[in-house]
């Protein structure tokens, strides 16, 4: 009992501090006037973070003896900041609908790397199960079906979900593998998207205006750094815990809570199509835990 309310606690965790950073995310980029821009300074808050948590947990010195191994947090870093790339290039040409149900696929991706390269068996219910719950996360995101465009623009939007998928086996990999932590993996990872994000902003011009946003909004900064420090640290958790494509499957919790959020503190409001929605999650999520249950009671 102790182990499965710890478990829950940890999944409930990631996708609380993912739907404040989300929330956080977005009012950011709107009052910051460019991704880019809004990013940097969100990592730039994280890695505030993580450096006191680093220290107060005395493995501050453990970021310079990664040895040869460094390459594969590099890489994760790399493969963090093409899924936002990818996703603000695809929003750049193409429609914010047809975005957003794009890269809800990386949910279908985890399944499918699990299926033919883990050889990992999932059953006709965990495939409708996963489509319910993707159906009601668009929905709750206010996905206009009947308006929804593709160009080849749109495959910026998948290659942001191969990268969100791929880079969560390379996390898994990471942890089996070579033993690395959480907190380096989080350190590397931020530290890389920082610098990317920092570049991408000068490249930009959107640089000139960091002492502005941040003296407008320090604690939205703040916030937004926190919960990305909290992703980090429950994320990764989760991962080394959990098969992918289940924690993938938790993740489609978040729109739920951000919802809520979005409501609550920015004034949102919660449409017949946004309730409908949360009512489709929920029950694609009963499904995939009566399946669990069935399970059990045949064993």
């Amino acid at each position: 009992m102790k182990q499965k309310l710890q478990s829950g606690g940890m999944i409930a965790g990631m996708i609380l501090f993912w739907s404040i950073f989300y929330a956080v995310s977005k009012y950011m980029v709107a009052e910051a006037g460019s991704p880019y821009l809004a990013g940097g300074l969100l990592r730039a808050a994280a890695l505030l973070f993580l450096t006191i948590q680093l220290v107060v947990m005395r493995q501050f010195t453990d970021l310079f003896k990664q040895g040869k191994s460094v390459w594969i947090l590099l890489l994760i870093g790399v493969f963090g900041f093409c899924a936002d790339l990818f996703a603000n290039l695809g929003y750049a040409h193409g429609s914010l609908g047809t975005g957003t149900a794009l890269l809800k696929t990386d949910v279908l991706m985890a399944n499918l790397v699990t299926v033919l390269l883990y050889h990992k068996r999932l059953t006709l219910l965990d495939w409708i199960g996963t489509c319910v719950m993707l159906l009601g996360v668009l929905l709750v995101l206010n996905v206009s079906f009947s308006e929804m465009r593709f160009a080849w623009t749109d495959l910026f939007f998948l290659l942001s979900a191969a990268s969100l998928a791929a880079n969560a086996f390379i996390i898994r990999y990471a942890q089996q593998r070579y033993g690395k932590s959480p907190e380096m993996i989080s350190y590397y990872n931020n530290l890389v998207v920082l610098v990317l994000f920092a570049a991408s902003s000068a490249i930009s011009g959107d640089i000139v205006r960091v002492g502005s946003v941040t003296a407008a909004h320090p604690w939205m900064i703040l916030l937004g750094g926190l919960a990305q420090t909290g992703i980090y640290f429950f994320y990764y958790r989760n991962l080394r815990e959990h098969e992918v494509w289940k924690v993938k499957l938790y993740l489609l919790l978040m729109p739920i809570v951000s919802a809520v959020i979005g409501v609550l503190f920015f004034g949102e409001a919660m449409t017949p199509k946004t309730i409908l929605g949360i009512v489709v999650v929920l029950l694609g999520a009963g499904l995939l835990l009566s399946k669990g249950k069935l399970q059990r009671k045949r064993t």
